[in-house]
């Protein structure tokens, strides 16, 4: 008896779309003074940030970077065959994005739609997804579209979150690789017990938005406003999570697949911060070289953000065929997860 062969899953294409409007640190920190704002943009790593206009949402900035991507492959609009919505910011509580987004680019009836409400680890959990769906021979190219836009959950006073993050999309066609290359190798991973690190904690079932609940503002010790409809994150805590959980999670991942870091032709994590990347490139023992960095003009983009550095590196020509890229990410949940690809 013949044993069937298992497709692999590739990323075969990228495209971004960034809100026209810009928001910049000399704008947001008027008031600090100059060691002050040194002292952020060490740490943050991000000099400017995209934001969504009033009235724009991730799902329109999914759309125009669906719309640029089947420019760029004219026939994937009538090939693809599942959608996958990555975001915490959807249009509505129901239906889910996928569903709208499908309608609006008039896909095909026989297309499975769904969201995955994950944050900044949502592109590894779709690549993990794809992987699975083409290799059950139950998909052939799937669009993965990751777009937040965190800005319009953040209170204009909370300075530990406001100069972190930008607004974004990105789309990814997901297909069936070739010999050789592809996808090898996906781990993912969750620590639900300490999701109150990362939260928002109204707009829920839980805890619906009310007008008592928007205008119940804490300030903390640093000084940054925030309500139960804002983000609260805990900084340190997150860090401390990344510093813990990720290198042994990458040296895993490695190992299962008898592949050394050295061997890693470039390091794709998460654009979290300046201060991330460098703990994580340390505690690693990594080469600074290897690990790409473009958050600098756009931010945090949570679930967008390694679909961005993948679509920055190829068009300056940094990633080239047979190169192996590890891919990284990590956020609230508490969630996390990596994928080795064989470019």
């Amino acid at each position: 008896m013949m044993l069937r062969s298992f497709a692999r899953a590739a990323i075969n294409g990228v495209a971004v779309a960034l809100p026209e409007q810009t928001l910049s640190n000399e704008t947001m920190t008027a008031d600090a003074d100059d060691r002050t704002r040194a002292l952020l943009l060490r740490h943050t790593g991000v000099v400017c940030r995209h934001v969504a206009a009033e009235g724009e949402t991730a799902l329109d900035l999914g759309e125009v970077a669906c719309r640029k991507l089947f420019v760029a492959h004219p026939d994937l609009a009538e090939r693809v065959d599942t959608l996958i919505f990555c975001t915490q910011s959807p249009d509505y509580i129901l239906p889910p994005n996928s569903c709208v987004l499908h309608g609006r680019l008039g896909l095909r009836d026989a297309v499975a739609a769904f969201d995955l409400p994950h944050a900044c680890s949502a592109f590894i959990y779709a690549i993990k997804l794809a992987q699975a769906l083409i290799a059950s021979d139950s998909a052939e190219n799937v669009l993965v579209v990751t777009a937040d836009t965190y800005s319009k959950f953040i209170h204009p006073q909370d300075r530990s979150t406001r100069l972190l993050f930008g607004d974004v999309a990105a789309a990814t066609w997901i297909g069936a690789a070739t010999e050789g290359r592809g996808v090898l190798d996906v781990s993912c991973g969750t620590d639900g017990k300490r999701h109150g690190k990362f939260l928002i904690p109204a707009g829920g079932a839980r805890m619906p938005v009310t007008d008592t609940v928007r205008h119940e503002e804490n300030r903390d010790s640093s000084g940054n406003l925030r309500s139960p409809a804002h983000i609260h994150m805990a900084g340190n805590d997150m860090l401390s999570f990344v510093g813990s959980r990720i290198p042994g999670h990458v040296k895993d991942l490695l190992a299962r697949n008898a592949l050394a870091l050295d061997a890693v032709d470039w390091l794709v994590f998460h654009q979290a911060s300046n201060v991330v990347l460098d703990t994580l490139t340390n505690l690693l023992d990594a080469d600074p070289a290897k690990v790409l960095r473009h958050f600098q003009s756009i931010g945090n983009t949570v679930s967008a953000s390694i679909p961005i550095v993948l679509d920055h590196a190829i068009g300056e020509g940094m990633i080239k065929p047979g190169q192996f890229v590890l891919l990284c990410g990590f956020g609230a949940g508490l969630s996390w997860g990596s994928a080795l690809v064989r470019w």
